[in-house]
C-alpha cells in the first residue's frame, strides 16, 4: 500500500481537531468545482455560439465565392462550367449578381442589396429551413418570385401569407441619363414576394433573393455576374479547395473561402473565447489559493502526527509526500466534480434545453462540447493545484 497516499486520503475525509479545517478543506474542492464548471460551461457556449454562427453563414454564403479584380461584372461565358464542375472538392455552384436598388411595397420604401441567383442556390444553400413565412421559390410557370429578409419584411409591413401586391424594384441606370425626369434615371421593375427569411440581421435587414434572370432583367445585363458562389463537397478542406479554384480561374479574379471573407467575425470570436478562458482561469488561481490556506493549517493542526512519524523513522520526504498528495487530492476531487457537472449540464442543454433563448434565431442557447478543450481545462485545473499544492508544503514542512 502507498502509505502517504493512504495518509493524504484519510486526512481529506476524516475529522480534524478544529472544525474550520474541515470547512476551509471542503471550501477549497467547491472552488476548484465552481472553476472546474464555470470554464467548462464558458468555452461549450462560446463553442455553441460558433457553430450556431457558421451554419447561419452556410445558409447564406456559400463556401468559396469568386470575384473579378477589376471591375464590377464579367462575363457568365467566360467560365467553362463544366471544368468547373470536374474540380475535385467542387459540390455545386451558382452563378450571382447583386446590385443596391430601392424597394416599394404599398406607400413603404427601403433600400436593398438584389442577390439574383442560379436555381442551383436553392440547392447548395440551406436558406429554406430558414423561411418563417410563404415558400423557397424563385421561378415557376415563367414567373418570377423574391424571397425578402425578416427585417426588410418588417419595415415594408409585408406579410406573404395575405394575397400580398407585387414589389417594385428600382435600380439606377448605367447609360447617361436626364436630370430632367428622375422616373427615366432608373430601371423599374415588379416581383411578387413568396417568402420571407430569417437569419440574424446582418442578412434580415439586407437581401431580397430573386432569379439570376430578374436581375439581368432589370439591370438589363445579357450575361454579366458579379460573382460565381461554389459550395464545396462535405470532406474537402476549403483552403485547399480555394487554392485549386485560384490557379483554375487565373490571375484576374479573386478566389475567397467562407473563412476569409468573413475572417474578422471568426478572429473575433475566437479572440473573446480565448481571453474569457484566461479570464476564468486567472480566478480558478484565486480560487485555488484556498488549498494553500487548507495545507497551511492541516500542517499546523497534523504537528503531532508529524512528530510521531519522524521519531518512528519517516523522512521529510515522505512527510512532504502526504500533504502534497493531500493538496493534490482536494483538486482533483474538485476538479472532476466540477468536470462531470459541466459537462452533464451541457449536455442537458445540448439535448433537452435548460435555458431558453427568448426572441432568438434557435429556440435554446447553444452549447457544444469539445473533447480537447476538456483535456485542456484538466491540465490547466491540475497545474494550478501542484503549484498551490507544492509551495506551502516546501515551505511549512521545513519549519
Amino acid at each position: 500500500m502507498n502509505l502517504p497516499f493512504y495518509i493524504a486520503k484519510r486526512y481529506l475525509v476524516a475529522k480534524k481537531s478544529q472544525n474550520a479545517i474541515n470547512i476551509i478543506s471542503w471550501i477549497s474542492v467547491f472552488s476548484v468545482a465552481i472553476g472546474t464548471f464555470a470554464l467548462v460551461v464558458v468555452l461549450s457556449a462560446f463553442n455553441g455560439l460558433e457553430k450556431l454562427v457558421e451554419s447561419l453563414f452556410e445558409s447564406f454564403d456559400a463556401d468559396v465565392r469568386v470575384e473579378v479584380k477589376e471591375g464590377k461584372t464579367f462575363h457568365s461565358n467566360a467560365v467553362n462550367y463544366e471544368d468547373l464542375a470536374n474540380i475535385s472538392g467542387v459540390k455545386n455552384y451558382t452563378r450571382v449578381l447583386k446590385e443596391v436598388c430601392g424597394v416599394k411595397y404599398k406607400n413603404q420604401q427601403t433600400i436593398v442589396q438584389i442577390k439574383g441567383v442560379d436555381q442551383s442556390y436553392l440547392e447548395m444553400s440551406k436558406i429554406d429551413s430558414n423561411i418563417v413565412e410563404g415558400r423557397t421559390v424563385l421561378q415557376q410557370d415563367n414567373i418570377n418570385y423574391a424571397i425578402v429578409g425578416y427585417g426588410i419584411s418588417l419595415h415594408l409591413n409585408l406579410n406573404v401569407e395575405n394575397g400580398v401586391e407585387n414589389l417594385t424594384v428600382y435600380a439606377p441606370k448605367r447609360s447617361k441619363i436626364s436630370t430632367l425626369n428622375a422616373m427615366n434615371s432608373v430601371y423599374r421593375k415588379q416581383i411578387s414576394p413568396a417568402g420571407i427569411f430569417y437569419l440574424s440581421p446582418e442578412y434580415d435587414n439586407k437581401y431580397v433573393i430573386t432569379s439570376l434572370d430578374f436581375a439581368q432583367d432589370l439591370l438589363e445585363y445579357d450575361d454579366e455576374i458579379s460573382s460565381i458562389e461554389i459550395s464545396a463537397k462535405k470532406d474537402a478542406d476549403l483552403e485547399q479547395l480555394a487554392d485549386e479554384l485560384t490557379h483554375f480561374f487565373g490571375d484576374d479574379f479573386n478566389v475567397k473561402s467562407r473563412l476569409e471573407f468573413n475572417q474578422l467575425l471568426y478572429k473575433t470570436n475566437k479572440t473573446e473565447k480565448w481571453v474569457t478562458f484566461l479570464i476564468l482561469v486567472f480566478i480558478l488561481m484565486i480560487a485555488a489559493f484556498n488549498i494553500l490556506s487548507s495545507l497551511s493549517m492541516l500542517i499546523i493542526d497534523k504537528k503531532k502526527d508529524i512528530n510521531t512519524l519522524t521519531h518512528l523513522g519517516a523522512s521529510k520526504k515522505l512527510i512532504r509526500s502526504i500533504f502534497f498528495l493531500e493538496g493534490i487530492l482536494i483538486n482533483l476531487t474538485g476538479a472532476f466534480s466540477g468536470l462531470i457537472l459541466g459537462v452533464v449540464v451541457c449536455l442537458l442543454q445540448e439535448h433537452v434545453g435548460l435555458i431558453r433563448l427568448e426572441g432568438g434565431i434557435v429556440d435554446y442557447y447553444p452549447v457544444s462540447l469539445n473533447p480537447v478543450e476538456l483535456i485542456y481545462i484538466i491540465i490547466t485545473v491540475v497545474v494550478i493545484g501542484f503549484l498551490t499544492s507544492w509551495y506551502p508544503v516546501r515551505n511549512l514542512t521545513k519549519v
